[in-house]
């Protein structure tokens, strides 16, 4: 097969089906494509990190921390903001288009055999070859450590092929019902299928319905968890709603730390990473200052993240109910007034709980539709928006016209919040950060 460019590699994968239109849960696809590639997970140790919400900020602190202890880690998370190269970092770097593409042909070369030989009945989804993708240019780099976050749910996850030694799982809510069952419980329950018998897990604070189910698998496959046994003090918070921690542990205090990520939920994540790290520290040399220092440096595009000032753009993600609430109470502590909300969503998310809990806060609401088969539209949103919304509302059809409009309708002392979606954020961060360079220049 020749080997694709990257435009072509991108379009291959995107043929086979949105990601979250064509999830298809199970490993066997995932375990029969890895085998093809001579299995890339066996090449190096792994954490695998599930649960609903601070997911990929606890990958990022992680992977931060191991930067600082020079580690040479690999980093694969989702979904992208820009550039589907975001998904894989090798040593801090997002991997190349060319690297990519290089990798992402040797992937399908294996799909397409696969299929030849009738050992699978369809061609791998768009997240099995991205997966399979991503432990290939580990292998190829010669990584010490992989961290993976989880797609969807757990048991039935890609990401799970990779059979990773230490495990984490994070705050466990409410996000694809559709997939992961209704209660709380069935969700824990698909989360929690991460750990097996003989590995190490790290598991944050949970409800309690959550923490049953999680605790209850332990006893069955004889594993000791890790519970968040760490007493933290907030020293300080700035302005802009980053917080100043010390964070002790049974074997470690970590004196005033400024975390890279905003708001007081990251307080949460940073200290799961520092358990992952404590625990990683029995197999590789890393220090406490090691570990102040990568919370400290970590950064994660699209997650409370603030540019630019008069007035300041505020980019979040928040898209279930978990991530509205956290980000409400930023918001509540920390937006500048006037605030204006530009809000997109997909249409298969709970987007009316997600309004009540948002909506109100903004002094003026621009609603928009998402370039996505499963955007929820402008007008589906505006219906909503009557039930719970104070403010001004207006519509703009497209993400960037949304920006436009709340530029020049927003006081310079004022605040603009992107949320609803990543693939909102993903949409409209490159005009943002364009915009915010172009004025303090």
């Amino acid at each position: 097969m020749h080997e694709m460019h990257f435009e072509e590699a991108v379009e291959y994968l995107l043929s086979l089906g949105h990601e979250t239109l064509t999830i298809k849960l199970g490993l066997r696809n995932t375990e029969l494509l890895l085998r093809e590639l001579a299995n890339p997970e066996r090449s190096f140790p792994a954490v695998q990190i599930a649960g609903t919400n601070g997911k990929g900020s606890t990958a990022t602190f992680l992977n931060s921390i191991c930067l600082s202890a020079g580690i040479k880690s690999g980093l694969y998370t989702s979904p992208h903001l820009h550039s589907i190269t975001e998904r894989i970092e090798i040593a801090g770097i997002e991997i190349s288009g060319k690297e990519f593409a290089q990798h992402a042909t040797e992937v399908r070369a294996a799909a397409e055999l696969l299929l030849k030989h009738r050992q699978i009945e369809s061609l791998p989804t768009f997240f099995e070859q991205v997966t399979a993708i991503g432990l290939v240019s580990f292998r190829h780099a010669q990584i010490e450590l992989a961290i993976l976050e989880t797609g969807l749910g757990g048991r039935l996850d890609s990401t799970t092929a990779a059979s990773a030694q230490v495990c984490a799982i994070t705050q466990i809510a409410f996000d694809h019902e559709e997939y992961l069952g209704n209660t709380l419980a069935e969700i824990a329950a698909e989360k929690a299928a991460i750990i097996r018998p003989g590995i190490k897990v790290a598991v944050a604070p949970q409800e309690p319905e959550a923490l049953a189910v999680i605790l209850e698998r332990c006893k069955q496959v004889g594993v000791e968890p890790s519970l968040s046994g760490i007493n933290f003090k907030v020293d300080r918070v700035s302005p802009d709603g980053r917080c100043q921690v010390t964070f002790e542990t049974t074997t470690g205090r970590y004196e005033k730390i400024w975390l890279g990520l905003r708001g007081r939920h990251q307080i949460e994540n940073a200290a799961l990473a520092i358990q992952l790290a404590e625990i990683l520290s029995t197999q590789f040399s890393i220090s406490q200052s090691a570990i102040v220092t990568g919370l400290e440096a970590a950064r994660h595009p699209g997650r409370l993240e603030l540019i630019g000032t008069g007035p300041a753009f505020l980019l979040d993600g928040a898209h279930n109910v978990a991530g509205a609430r956290t980000l409400q109470s930023f918001l509540e502590e920390f937006a500048t007034r006037p605030l204006t909300m530009v809000f997109g969503a997909m249409r298969d998310k709970r987007i009316e709980e997600i309004a009540e809990v948002l909506f109100p806060l903004a002094d003026q609401l621009i609603l928009t539709s998402i370039q996505n088969p499963r955007a929820a539209s402008v007008e589906r949103l505006n219906q909503i928006a009557k039930k719970f919304d104070r403010g001004q509302i207006k519509n703009a059809p497209t993400s960037d016209e949304a920006i436009n409009l709340a530029t020049q309708t927003t006081a310079p002392s004022g605040m603009i919040c992107i949320t609803g979606s990543l693939y909102l954020i993903g949409e409209t961060r490159s005009l943002i950060v364009n915009r915010s360079e172009s004025v303090s220049a």
